[in-house]
């Protein structure tokens, strides 16, 4: 929040209007504020944010130049990010000196959300990221009428040369095609979670009977022999039971999450250990899944667990990066190291990708952005956005010249 401004909601010289929303709640990194119910207004210079009227008459409000923002991501809802996105996390370089008073005079963070009660408008989010490529400020323009006689509905959009159509709208092509994917990939989880609700649901018999035959086997009840006995109970290991935590054994919920984050903090030591000390908590749900058996639990019940790590003192925690993504590290776990052995393997490659990171380093597509955009913050990467993708570089301005 220290790059926010308070200044008049009028125009500056050459800067037109764009898009506006309502509704707009600001984060100051991931803790809240009390600006909430506000109304956003997107120009080609600036955001500017105040109370539903106070814009259009040119009141004070919040001002935010667009030449801090480096990087405008979406932060998707519900567990893992499954869920529709309503956040805009703006990524921000340092405040600049002589900068005019605002709401805050230093934060720890570097990015600031925008969350919109009722979602982010495409119009909106695609003309934030038009307006932070072109850089408008950066050009001489003619000088624009005040807020109070131009409505930002009304102001006609900066012309485009035909070249530039051609590029948008195959980038809208592109951008269609990835909206119909998400589409199809969203239905098919929706059908792999009923097939494992009927699961869960068939595996409890299978439990119960499994739990039945493994307490005959231990009090030697009938004619089985001990080869039998060793056999039977290495059938019973080999699907993961070995009296997993179970809700129905707890008197409340709150107990049965602290017993679940115990069992997980002793099953997924060795293997964050061995997978570099972080993993998404995908694939900690289908890890901790695999060894529970026919026991599954949720990805409610997982997340919930995760939370109440550091409450037991487990040498782990969860985590949840300013893109949404949620992971389960170590406390050992460093991003300063991070950040340098990356930096290294881009030194050794001239250039990586998040795909080629994941292959090199054996990791997930989505740890290995969150890698490379850490690399980035602590200043060892810079990036090079186009439409061919995202790819990541060595800071060449760290190293000395002659």
């Amino acid at each position: 929040m220290d790059r926010f401004e308070y200044m008049e909601a009028r125009l500056c010289e050459g800067e037109n209007y764009l898009k506006r929303d309502k509704n707009v709640k600001i984060y100051d990194g991931d803790d809240k504020t009390q600006f909430t119910d506000g109304e956003v207004v997107l120009t080609t210079h600036r955001i500017l944010w105040g109370k539903p009227g106070d814009i259009p008459k040119g009141l004070i409000c919040l001002s935010l130049h667009l030449y801090y923002v480096f990087f405008v991501e979406e932060e998707s809802g519900g567990v893992f990010g499954l869920g529709g996105p309503k956040r805009i996390i703006l990524n921000l370089s340092p405040a600049l000196p002589g900068k005019r008073p605002g709401p805050a005079v230093v934060s720890t963070y570097h990015f600031v959300k925008l969350s919109f009660k009722d979602g982010i408008d495409p119009a909106f989010y695609k003309a934030l990221k038009e307006a932070i490529a072109a850089k408008a400020w950066e050009r001489p323009a003619p000088i624009s009428s005040p807020m109070s006689s131009t409505s930002p509905s009304s102001t006609p959009r900066p012309s485009v040369t035909p070249v530039h159509s051609k590029i948008r709208s195959g980038i809208v092509g592109i951008e269609r095609s990835i909206e119909e994917q998400h589409r199809a990939t969203d239905q098919s989880i929706s059908v792999a979670f009923q097939d494992l609700k009927k699961l869960m649901e068939k595996a409890k018999e299978m439990v119960t009977i499994s739990k039945t035959i493994s307490n005959k086997i231990r009090e030697k009840q009938g004619d089985i022999s001990e080869d039998d006995t060793v056999r039977f109970k290495s059938y019973l290991m080999s699907l993961g039971i070995d009296d997993p935590v179970t809700r129905d054994t707890f008197r409340s919920d709150s107990d049965y999450y602290v017993g679940l984050a115990q069992q997980i903090s002793d099953m997924m030591v060795a293997v964050l250990m061995d997978c570099g000390g972080i993993m998404s908590l995908a694939d900690v749900w289908c890890r901790v899944n695999r060894a529970r058996g026919l026991e599954l639990i949720s990805p409610e019940d997982l997340l919930n667990a995760c939370k109440l790590l550091q409450t037991i003192g487990a040498p782990m925690s969860l985590r949840k990066f300013p893109s949404g993504a949620c992971v389960l590290q170590l406390n050992g776990h460093r991003d300063e190291e991070v950040a340098k052995t990356t930096s290294e393997m881009l030194e050794e490659n001239t250039f990586l990708t998040p795909v080629k990171l994941s292959q090199i380093a054996n990791v997930s597509v989505l740890l290995a952005r969150e890698h490379l955009l850490i690399t980035e913050r602590l200043g060892l990467a810079c990036r090079d956005e186009s439409i061919e993708g995202l790819a990541f570089y060595p800071n060449l301005f760290l190293r000395q010249t002659s």
